[in-house]
């Protein structure tokens, strides 16, 4: 008996199967970059909305207080300013009802250290809004001494308070009651109004972002400062000593995982991605908010 060819099926050949893998390989190949690209933008959109966000933050608070919240706050004993005195809460927890976290803020006791074993619990809350979406650190982080003995646990967060152009944990030597003042916004026991800003609002920084590095050991929170604690100061507040990215850049400085610069809020609440390429004296310009500084090409 004989079967008609037109009733044999036909597969592929092995080449025809290579040749399609290598097509669908291809196509791959060319979509995973765009898709990667589409993804990063989600993520700096939404980052550029937290410090939207945090700068509508900190001006109700500066509408309720006729001021701007302090850097942290350190005081000695007799409620003299000191560096590394008792409280330390910092400036992003006391907005913490203006950015829809009102009772994690009734938790907190700030008339108590935010290192007290009270607040073991809100020292290790990881806030949304404070985390920019493309770093890569963990929600929670261990602090150190300077001899590597933990001292507490804290929430992570991507957002620092500028304190200027001065190195932010340069406090020695300074006169008693020892107190670390910058050029910007927040700083140690800080009191910034609106009128105080007289380079203009538009023209400085309050707040920029902080990447995590897991292998330089960089890591930020929102909670405070810790006494004691190694690179303590920087952990919430940058400084404008190199531009954003800079391949010199120190943990103190600002910095992002964005490429090409970092996202900042200015003081009249805009948000700016500034580049790593722009002028130093620009940049630190705009630290400041009374340099009496002539800012362009931003």
């Amino acid at each position: 008996m004989k079967v008609s060819a037109r009733n044999v099926s036909r597969g592929f050949t092995l080449i025809e199967l290579l040749v399609v893998i290598a097509i669908i390989a291809v196509l791959i190949a060319l979509l995973l970059p765009a898709v990667q690209q589409a993804r990063e933008a989600a993520r700096r959109s939404q980052c550029k909305n937290n410090l939207k966000q945090i700068g509508l933050a900190l001006h109700n608070y500066h509408d309720n207080a006729n001021g701007f919240p302090q850097g942290w706050i350190g005081v000695n004993g007799s409620g003299q300013p000191f560096v590394d005195g008792g409280n330390s809460w910092g400036w992003a927890s006391r907005i913490l009802p203006q950015m829809d976290q009102g009772p994690l803020f009734n938790t907190l006791n700030f008339s108590l250290p935010m290192t007290h074993a009270s607040q073991a619990a809100a020292r290790i809350t990881p806030i949304p809004a404070y985390r920019c979406p493309s770093d890569i650190g963990d929600p929670v982080w261990t602090i150190e001494d300077s001899s590597g003995t933990a001292l507490a646990q804290l929430a992570s967060a991507n957002y620092v308070g500028s304190f200027g152009i001065s190195d932010v944990d340069n406090c020695d030597g300074q006169p008693a009651p020892f107190r670390c003042a910058g050029e910007g916004l927040l700083f140690h026991n800080s009191y910034v109004r609106m009128a105080d800003i007289t380079d203009g609002t538009s023209n400085t920084f309050m707040a920029g972002e902080h990447k995590s590095n897991l292998t330089l050991d960089w890591h930020s929170t929102w909670l405070g400062v810790v006494p004691g604690g190694d690179d303590a100061f920087v952990r919430i507040l940058g400084t404008a000593d190199h531009t954003p990215n800079h391949p010199l850049n120190h943990i103190d400085d600002f910095s992002s995982h964005h490429i090409g610069g970092a996202h900042f809020v200015m003081g009249d609440g805009s948000v700016r991605f500034v580049s790593t390429n722009i002028d130093l004296g620009v940049f630190g310009g705009l630290a400041t908010r009374a340099g009496g500084e002539v800012v362009n090409g931003l």
